[in-house]
């Protein structure tokens, strides 16, 4: 993995793989840079147009397909080698490449809620389908988990970036808690500067909620080894969920981060056998 493609030593996600022993830790640092890379395909704002984006996520696609076939290409060694340690599914990196491609051929603006949920389902629960794997976790527990954790970040993410994903004209609030808070636009910069948003903030909020608590259940019974990572992650995004209730959602929003308080209580319950 190349140094540009490594997590923030400061991020969540760094935190929580590093407590990952080796050869877990590594296969999630190469499912990282796979997907940071096709990642930055689907947010490509410079001259590449829509097409264009979706032609590199196919190479991407086409790319894949050869490691499963044997035939991996040398910028996917490591990951190959993920995959084959712990059985990793094409149809999940597919599914993510089908998540950035519903970035890279328009900006999304107001999808329905069954959109909205295809779309989190691609681009986290598939991704979560892959990391399970690597924590490992038996396939039942792990495709719940990944469905509800996958959703419950993604949700928290869609919140906290309200202001940014508008400035690239972009709003992933559903279509159907705009139009219940009195939202009349689907203009990114318009509907981010309605206070009636807020409302439409709260819903997703509720909906987060419930997708967090369902994953601590399914944490709660799993073997502990196997959730520490997703533990430390749920407390990051869950104490991130927290502030921005607690804050409100009306302009104008502060960006929340993350309790160092509620990651470390998560690290020394967690982070050690």
């Amino acid at each position: 993995m190349t140094q540009e493609a490594a997590p923030a030593a400061h991020s969540s996600f760094y935190m929580a793989m590093r407590i990952l022993p080796a050869p877990r830790r590594e296969a999630m640092f190469a499912l990282y840079a796979f997907c940071r890379a096709v990642d930055d395909i689907a947010d490509e704002r410079g001259p590449a147009t829509a097409s264009q984006r979706l032609a590199e996520l196919e190479r991407w696609r086409a790319d894949v397909a050869k490691m499963f076939a044997g035939q991996a290409p040398q910028h996917l060694a490591a990951l190959a080698r993920a995959a084959r340690d712990f059985d990793l599914k094409q149809e999940d990196f597919d599914a993510v490449i089908d998540g950035m491609a519903m970035d890279a051929a328009h900006d999304i603006r107001a999808p329905d809620w069954a959109t909205l949920d295809l779309y989190c389902d691609r681009v986290a629960s598939a991704v979560g389908r892959l990391s399970v794997r690597i924590f490992g976790l038996a396939p039942e527990p792990g495709k719940a988990l990944a469905h509800h954790l996958g959703r419950a970040l993604q949700l928290t993410n869609i919140l906290r970036d309200i202001d940014e994903d508008a400035t690239v004209g972009r709003l992933y609030l559903p279509r159907e808690a705009l139009v219940a808070a009195g939202v009349t636009t689907d203009g990114p910069l318009e509907a981010a500067a309605d206070p009636k948003l807020a409302a439409a903030c709260a819903e997703v909020a509720v909906r987060a909620q419930a997708h967090f608590e369902k994953s601590n259940s399914i944490m709660a019974t799993a073997p502990r080894a196997a959730v520490r990572a997703p533990r430390l992650m749920a407390a990051a995004y869950g104490s991130i969920l927290d502030r921005m209730i607690a804050d409100g959602f009306a302009p104008p929003r502060r960006r929340a981060k993350a309790s160092r308080f509620r990651i470390l209580g998560a690290l020394l319950r967690y982070g050690v056998l």
